[in-house]
């Protein structure tokens, strides 16, 4: 057996918590947050360009979090690399989908969550944080920016705020013409690769991963294959 998973878009992480229960033996549960992360990039002509980001890693092992953490910014510039301007689109990966919007002007943001979260409101979180980023940043920052010199404090709130779907909608009503905007499906993140392009080799060229996160790339895969087969 392979135990609980959480699984990433492109990794397999083994998570366990130890839920206290008074007696003798803790009991192991599952346990899975709803929202994972929130970024802001910009999408130049053949690169996306991390801006602001925000986690929410309690859900993993401490001795994970930094990988998993690469993996969640790699994937985000990845699902923006290959987004058209002016789309919305959802990549789902197993039990993850992984939501996206590229505004005509190349700014872009990307929240990762569970495939129980509620769709609209990711989007509308999307909107919202964009459109506020936008006034706050100067655009001519946005090509060159990173995290360290982009002053911009509100997504950690933003992704506090929304764990809880039900609040964030009262908090925030979707518009009514977001409900008539054509949001893409991809079942699968190799979907948005083009043809001839493997997943393996992305990850292994990537500047933004480490070797540590590379190594637990390839043992995850290996252990998924083993799920499969079993």
């Amino acid at each position: 057996m392979c135990g609980d998973r959480v699984l990433l878009p492109t990794v397999t992480w083994v998570v366990e918590r130890v839920q206290s229960t008074g007696g003798a033996r803790d009991k192991r549960v599952r346990f899975i947050m709803k929202l994972f992360s929130l970024s802001v990039l910009h999408k130049a002509t053949n690169k996306a360009n991390l801006l602001k980001a925000a986690y929410d890693l309690s859900s993993f092992s401490f001795f994970q979090r930094a990988s998993v953490q690469e993996f969640m910014t790699f994937t985000s510039a990845l699902i923006v690399e290959r987004s058209s301007h002016g789309s919305r689109s959802s990549v789902k990966e197993q039990e993850y989908l992984c939501h996206v919007y590229v505004r005509n002007d190349s700014l872009s943001a990307v929240v990762i969550a569970d495939s129980e979260y509620p769709q609209r409101v990711c989007f509308s979180l999307l909107e919202k944080v964009l459109d506020e980023f936008s006034k706050q940043v100067d655009s001519i920052d946005w090509p060159s920016g990173s995290p360290d010199t982009i002053h911009y404090t509100a997504l950690d709130s933003y992704l506090a705020k929304y764990q809880n779907p039900r609040e964030a909608d009262a908090l925030s009503k979707v518009q009514a013409e977001l409900d008539e905007t054509k949001i893409i499906l991809h079942n699968t993140m190799e979907s948005l690769l083009e043809r001839g392009e493997k997943l393996d080799d992305l990850v292994q060229k990537s500047d933004q991963l480490g070797n540590t996160s590379k190594a637990f790339y390839k043992t995850a895969r290996k252990q998924n294959s083993c799920c499969e087969v079993m």
